[in-house]
């Protein structure tokens, strides 16, 4: 394995328990490391992927957790600047190895994929030291904070032979597979919109605003389901409690007329997490909070003729019988990082890789410059 020099990362990128701007920079630590020696460790239980995880705030424990219980990975080292957050780690895994120097992770033989699970600003730096150095990588949503930082890393991902890719988790739920099954099989026939909903109150961020924080997991979707690529994106907004907009309402044109909606709100009373897509022979409902038939697929719309000599549009309404399919329980996380693995040991192309994510950063800058400019229309 390639081992090149390490660039210089701030430890800032460890700060990972709420979001944190570029000028909270801590200063150096020693190496913290608790337990046995991490090389005697890997070589008592090495599976096929030894993983090194960059970051245990909110999400990491997921990632570490789903990594470790897949049958092809475990998860060899942790690193996150919070001795308290190391304290976790240690507690929940005594035979994993911890870590406050980020180089660590990175320069380490043993590990092959490193997983970046840090606010957005620290994405790019850590990717692409990991990838310098051999290193698959697996990055949280969004990919990165510019569409040249994505461009880089897939260039040098494609250069290196190595894996990208990006924490599009709603890939993998049921729901979501489900919903994509539908669609192709042309069930809700040719698509008229894509209505959806994501608000709750909180957590409010401070580095990114409610688009960059929340809109990643819809246009993912999006990207993923609908069968054609965005032609421009309108977005408005507002900013009430802090710098950053935490109120948005994004419009996605695309092709043959179909479109798309999205809500995302960090002041809403209630959370509210619904997706609305209309065809021309059906239409569905998604609420991904119900524990129970999740997606309801109606069988109603509207029909439209003319008749011979009359101009005036006549339009006649079916409303038919509503069903709920099943829908599979598994943890996406789960299915993910075993999709994952199975992609980098049979050398196969992830679905959310790096290009996927990369369409996704193309909307959200766009989606930006439209909030610069109070809602005008940003071509894609």
């Amino acid at each position: 394995m390639e081992n090149s020099a390490v660039p210089s990362i701030s430890l800032r990128a460890m700060q990972t328990g709420s979001a944190v701007g570029p000028q909270a920079v801590p200063a150096p630590v020693a190496p913290l490391i608790y337990h046995d020696p991490f090389s005697m460790r890997i070589r008592r239980a090495k599976k096929a992927l030894s993983v090194g995880v960059i970051g245990y705030g909110y999400w990491g424990p997921n990632i570490v957790r789903n990594f470790h219980m897949q049958d092809d990975s475990q998860v060899a080292m942790v690193c996150d600047q919070r001795p308290e957050a190391l304290a976790k780690v240690a507690k929940a895994y005594p035979d994993m190895a911890v870590t406050r120097d980020v180089q660590e992770v990175l320069r380490s033989p043993e590990i092959d994929v490193v997983a970046v699970v840090t606010p957005v600003w620290a994405h790019f730096e850590l990717a692409k030291a990991a990838l310098e150095n051999g290193k698959h990588v697996f990055v949280e949503k969004p990919f990165t904070a510019t569409v040249q930082q994505a461009e880089e890393l897939i260039e040098l991902a494609e250069r290196k032979n190595l894996k990208i890719m990006v924490d599009h988790t709603f890939l993998f739920t049921g729901a979501v597979r489900k919903i994509k099954q539908l669609i192709d099989a042309g069930e809700l026939g040719d698509l008229y919109y894509y209505d959806t909903t994501r608000v709750n109150l909180g957590l409010f961020q401070h580095d990114v605003n409610v688009i960059w924080d929340l809109a990643p997991h819809d246009l993912s979707i999006m990207d993923y389901l609908l069968p054609a690529r965005p032609e421009g994106v309108v977005a408005t907004g507002q900013r009430h409690v802090n710098s950053v907009e935490d109120i948005a309402f994004l419009t996605v044109y695309y092709p043959d007329k179909l479109i798309a909606h999205v809500n995302v709100n960090w002041l809403s009373p209630v959370k509210v997490r619904t997706t609305m897509v209309g065809g021309t022979k059906k239409m569905l409902m998604w609420n991904d909070l119900e524990n129970d038939e999740k997606i309801k697929v109606y069988d109603r719309g509207v029909n439209t003729n003319t008749r011979e000599g009359v101009y005036d549009l006549l339009v006649s309404y079916r409303s038919g019988d509503m069903w709920a399919p099943q829908v599979e329980a598994t943890e996406a996380l789960k299915l993910e990082l075993g999709y994952f693995n199975e992609c980098i040991l049979k050398q196969q192309r992830p679905i959310n890789d790096g290009h996927a994510g990369l369409r996704i950063v193309k909307m959200l800058q766009a989606a930006n410059e439209s909030l610069q400019g109070r809602g005008s229309q940003v071509q894609i």
